[in-house]
């Protein structure tokens, strides 16, 4: 199934089954779960409010190919803002937690351009990640990566930057924000370059901001991702990333705490 594929099984109502084929590691590649949930979200939403910003707690994993639910409850609707809240539960036990603010445009003197999209080098000649199976995550067979700057995983050259450009192998139909939020996901740590061997870790909470009105993304388009480190220790690491498009427009903002059992 690709991404799209995965949209539509989610957006039946009934229990959804990760395949093993979208697996990172044992568990299933957590851009795909928070993407069905936002994408659930969204849809109790009243018209003509976009997702401002969201948070997520990956409570636990989710195991491939074992049946799970998707709800989503408007806490407060405002006459602009909307909060919902979304949640993924497997075996009965819930394994992700997402809140987002939803809001309609509204008038407003203040107005200031966003930073400049980084200087990265051209997507053609740039290193992929390919996809190798048993070595790399099963989910990057959907999608595809190209390192801009810093270090691969694993290396053992450290650095504070880590990022390139992605896109999804297949192109959907329509680029909507359930696929920035899949995307921007897919990217491993920053803090894995700083290993010279292969040690667990995974995302403990993430907050993305998307901004709008979103600049045209067509299907085909490769977005630009720059992750930073802000502080790393102790088995845990602070990191903030950008998105930007292939013209340097901001996409969306992202931070997360990561955990590192190395």
């Amino acid at each position: 199934m690709n991404f799209d594929d995965v949209l539509a099984a989610g957006r039946t109502g009934n229990p959804l089954v990760f395949t093993s084929d979208w697996a990172q590691g044992r568990a299933t590649f957590g851009g795909i779960i928070a993407a069905l949930v936002f994408d659930r979200m969204e849809s109790v939403v009243a018209g003509g409010r976009a997702m401002r910003s969201m948070q997520v707690s990956f409570v636990g994993p989710v195991t491939p190919d074992v049946p799970v639910e998707i709800d989503a409850e408007i806490l407060r609707e405002g006459k602009a803002v909307s909060q919902v809240q979304g949640r993924i539960l497997q075996d009965g036990e819930v394994k992700l937690v997402c809140l987002a603010s939803f809001g309609g445009d509204r008038e407003s003197a203040v107005a200031v351009n966003p930073l400049p999209a980084p200087e990265a080098t051209a997507v053609d000649q740039c290193q992929g990640l390919p996809y190798i199976k048993g070595m790399t995550p099963e989910f990057t067979q959907h999608i595809e990566m190209r390192w801009a700057f810093g270090a691969f995983p694993f290396s053992g050259k450290g650095g504070r930057e880590m990022g390139g450009w992605m896109q999804f192998r297949e192109p959907p139909e329509v680029m909507t924000d359930a696929h920035i939020v899949a995307l921007v996901d897919a990217w491993p740590p920053a803090l894995l370059p700083h290993l010279s061997e292969r040690v667990p870790a995974s995302s403990l909470s993430w907050a993305l901001d998307i901004m709008h009105p979103r600049p045209a993304i067509a299907p085909g388009d490769w977005l630009l991702y720059r992750a930073s480190i802000d502080q790393a220790g102790s088995g845990y690491g602070h990191t903030q990333a950008g998105i930007w498009t292939q013209q340097g427009e901001l996409v969306a903002l992202s931070r997360q705490t990561v955990t590192v059992f190395g």
